[in-house]
């Protein structure tokens, strides 16, 4: 009896516990093996197109590139001195001898933003149209807006080995989430007059959506890249961990070798790239607000 009282009440029982990750680690590895050419076909398209993209970048002069953010600066918020001070930094870390690396995680951000919003798009408006939809996807939502980035570092491995693939789908998974919700969030909310008019008016479903609900939402939806932007720019250096080269990797290589001034530059220039992208695209989602009548 006192046996059983120290196995089953005292400490919780360990006949109870099983041994979910050996299994799931079995199947994930048995899914690869069985469609290697198939996985090896998507990680030679990703990094044609992540190539393709850093290239492209890589082709425009620095000087290009900084006057291009100064103008658009200009452009969205209508204050030089903003333009002038986004100049100043992308020239900053040129001056830190980082500007290739900057590229590289450029590539990556831009190629997974790019992504979400393909796939995150078309998914907030699933769960807009579609109840039964919005009822099973919002828990996968929440497991997958609350679990740990380095979780999908391990099964992007275990797929595609480390590298830049594995490094874009986590980035990918893990930046989604906000680009579903804000997407549904601005769709739903979108003035009860205005689709009672369109609605009276003789206006369908799919009509309805297309000419009152995606304009009215477009704030919504743009908040919506704003922040899967930032948390690409977030996961993009964790991915350092598995090979994805850019600025992470010089912050993890100045980390195991004990460099704090060698750290120090690259995490200054994330923040200078972070900084610049949340400006500019919240600057963008300001002036896509839809003005009331006689604005």
């Amino acid at each position: 009896m006192s046996k059983w009282i120290e196995e089953y009440i005292l400490q919780f029982p360990k006949a109870w516990e099983f041994r979910l990750g050996d299994s799931v680690d079995a199947a994930v590895k048995e899914f690869a093996v069985r469609n290697r050419d198939t996985l090896g076909a998507i990680k030679s398209s990703v990094i044609s197109v992540i190539g393709a993209i850093r290239g492209t970048l890589e082709g425009i002069p620095w000087i290009v590139l900084v006057l291009a953010v100064v103008a658009l600066a200009w452009y969205l918020t209508r204050r030089w001195r903003v333009g002038v001070a986004y100049g100043l930094m992308l020239v900053f870390v040129g001056c830190s001898g980082l500007w290739g690396h900057m590229l590289q995680t450029l590539s990556v951000v831009i190629a997974s933003v790019v992504l979400c919003v393909l796939l995150g798009f078309p998914l907030g408006v699933l769960l807009t149209m579609s109840p039964r939809a919005n009822r099973v996807l919002r828990p996968v939502l929440d497991t997958m807006q609350t679990m740990p980035s380095w979780v999908y570092l391990v099964p992007a491995v275990l797929l595609f080995s480390t590298g830049t693939t594995p490094a874009l789908l986590a980035t990918t998974i893990y930046a989604i989430v906000p680009m579903v919700r804000m997407t549904s969030h601005g769709l739903l909310y979108v003035d009860a007059e205005m689709l009672e008019a369109a609605r009276a008016f003789g206006s369908t479903r799919m009509q309805t959506l297309i000419k009152v609900q995606i304009p009215q939402a477009k704030p919504t939806i743009m908040a919506g890249v704003n922040q899967t932007i930032m948390m690409a720019m977030a996961m993009v250096v964790t991915c350092a961990l598995i090979g994805a080269n850019g600025l992470g990797m010089e912050i993890l290589l100045a980390t195991n070798q004990v460099q704090v001034g060698k750290s120090l530059l690259p995490g200054i220039a994330i923040v200078i790239v972070a900084v610049i992208l949340d400006r500019l695209t919240q600057a963008v989602a300001k002036r896509s607000e839809v003005q009331p009548d006689g604005a």
